[in-house]
């Protein structure tokens, strides 16, 4: 009799998993049933949206609480925000989507689309993720300091390689929603039968996409040039102001701006004035006559300086640099910490020397000597003509080529009409 007990208390343990496993069943199909039609099926996608939507706000809230004692977590938590939230939502409809039985009206095109949604939403998160590092690294080194030559390097490199890992992941995104349609990846297949041709069209047609996004590679890593350098392109002085997957922006001086291809930078020459270094020495020409004394023209200089804030003190030369038929021509190099300086501190040491001598020694001003003379009687005639400058000619001042110093300061004479040549800086909006 007790073995009989002890068996029947034996069978009824278990039977007990079998029970837990019908109930669970039986919750199941309680569960799928508002699937069967329309109206409940809308009614447990809007369930799972709101679920979803109360996951983001608690999971993005604790994340926050945990990421505020570090920055670069909270720049990637901000930027992966919305694609999160949206990459629930759409897991909430696919469930919703995915558990509903096949004989639901439309069911097999929703799929097909929840499918194509879920592989953009993945896409979307990861471009932003990239974004968000590559953003988290540039505010991790500002600009606004005074030496950035590191920061800008590191800026440099993190926003290109962000936007070519950016670019890298929209195109395997937008290939793997295309082949969740079976009669693309039939067209695929004929396309791959074909592969020769088509992948020399392909190249063909995609050589300028290519090759940019292969410049922007070879720029990141050797980088010829950097945010917000200085450079000469074509005769054009600016800053580099923005570096895309595609091109590359100069805000010249004038606050145009120059669009040049980034294939264009591995391909051709120009000038860079800060690639190692802002500081940067300019150039200042004067002309005057002979009989000027060029001992006070340097004490006068170095006063100059000595009262400039733009001069950083590395150079002060005055030196005689040509000897023409009718002038002396006087080359002045002062150096400065960057090109916007150095453009103020030419303006400033010209305006001053040109003050001194025609103040000082007004008399040794470029003189254009001329001889009248008859078989009778012989008359020297000594002037000095007006150094003011036509409108014309005041204007070639203006210009802003690579090398002024071989354009101007190689002149067979000097140009009477001025008192001075534009040296290798930009009219005085590049500051801006």
């Amino acid at each position: 009799m007790p073995s009989a007990v002890s068996t029947s208390h034996f069978h009824h343990h278990e039977a007990d998993p079998a029970t837990l496993m019908l109930s669970f069943d039986h919750f199941l199909d309680l569960a799928e049933r508002p699937l069967g039609t329309w109206p409940g099926a809308l009614v447990v996608a809007a369930i799972a949206v709101a679920v979803a939507v109360g996951v983001h706000r608690i999971g993005a809230r604790i994340l926050t609480r945990i990421a505020r004692p570090y920055p670069l977590m909270s720049v990637v938590l901000r930027y992966i925000d919305n694609p999160a939230l949206v990459l629930l939502i759409i897991l909430g409809i696919g469930f919703m989507i995915f558990e509903a039985p096949d004989t639901l009206p439309f069911i097999g095109v929703l799929r097909d689309v929840e499918t194509v949604a879920l592989i953009c939403a993945l896409t979307f998160l990861a471009a932003r993720s990239a974004g968000a590092v590559g953003e988290a690294i540039v505010q991790a080194h500002p600009l606004d300091t005074d030496d950035n030559l590191n920061a800008r390097r590191i800026h440099t490199q993190a926003r290109v390689l962000a936007r070519s890992v950016m670019v890298v992941i929209v195109i395997i995104g937008f290939g793997a929603a295309l082949m969740a349609f079976p009669s693309v990846r039939q067209i695929g297949a004929s396309l791959l039968a074909s592969a020769g041709v088509a992948g020399l069209v392909a190249g063909i047609a995609a050589r300028p996409v290519l090759g940019n996004l292969i410049a922007g590679l070879q720029i990141a890593l050797s980088q010829p040039i950097r945010l917000d350098d200085v450079v000469v392109i074509q005769g054009e002085w600016g800053r580099v102001e923005e570096i895309t997957g595609t091109y590359v922006s100069i805000r010249i001086w004038d606050q145009r701006r120059l669009i040049v291809p980034l294939q264009w930078f591995i391909e051709n020459p120009f000038t860079n004035w800060t690639r190692n270094s802002s500081q940067i020495i300019g150039t200042v020409f004067l002309y005057v006559d002979y009989r000027m004394p060029v001992a006070p023209l340097r004490e006068e200089l170095l006063r100059i300086l000595e009262h400039a804030p733009e001069w950083d003190g590395r150079v002060q030369v005055l030196q005689v640099t040509d000897a023409t038929d009718r002038a002396v021509q006087l080359r002045v190099l002062v150096s400065s910490f960057d090109s916007a300086l150095n453009w103020d501190l030419r303006c400033r040491v010209r305006e001053g020397l040109v003050n001194f001598v025609q103040a000082t020694y007004p008399q040794y001003l470029p003189r254009v000597r001329a001889d009248l003379s008859t078989d009778k009687d012989h008359h020297h005639v000594d002037f000095a003509p007006p150094l003011e400058r036509t409108g014309a000619q005041a204007a070639n001042t203006a210009n802003t080529p690579a090398d002024p110093v071989a354009s101007r300061g190689e002149q067979t004479g000097p140009d009477l009409r001025a008192h001075s040549a534009a040296s290798t800086a930009p009219a005085p909006a590049e500051r801006t």
